[in-house]
């Protein structure tokens, strides 16, 4: 029988001579594209079996827009200028009450002094009736303190 024989195991004459391997012609391989692997870097791949391409996204509306939206301004608007409103409103009716009060105080005095003015004369015109007081300041000068 003819059996088949196997090859015998490749002994290399160089002591570092690279082993015989298959050879792979570009011709005989498809195209290869290049992605990233899982830690980022690039590695060939056989077109077939690449992944498909990430789609172009929309492009956004980059138009600004407001920091607060409209009814939020309009609320805040509101609550500042009844705030100031009310603190105007309270400043103003202190001012009144402070105006009564020292008119009322004012007044008083004022009518007291009118009164005082006009009855003193009379008082001295009629009967010329007062009295005199002397006043004399006298001065004691004492050194010693007897207690």
């Amino acid at each position: 029988m003819n059996e088949p024989t196997l090859p015998a195991p490749y002994v290399p004459t160089e002591p570092y001579a690279s082993a015989p391997a298959a050879v792979e012609l570009a011709a005989e391989r498809g195209p290869v594209v290049w992605v990233p692997d899982a830690y980022g870097r690039m590695v060939p791949m056989p077109k077939h079996l690449a992944p498909p391409p990430i789609p172009r996204p929309e492009p956004r509306d980059l138009t600004p827009l407001p920091l607060l939206d409209p009814l939020a301004q309009r609320l805040m608007g509101a609550g500042i200028g009844g705030g100031a409103l009310a603190a105007g409103v309270g400043y103003g009716i202190g001012e009144a009450v402070n105006a009564l009060a020292g008119l009322g105080s004012g007044a008083l005095v004022w009518i007291a002094l009118a009164v005082l003015a006009w009855r003193a004369p009379a008082r001295a015109v009629a009967g010329a009736r007062g009295s005199t007081v002397q006043i004399r300041k006298a001065v004691i000068k004492r050194s010693h303190f007897h207690g």
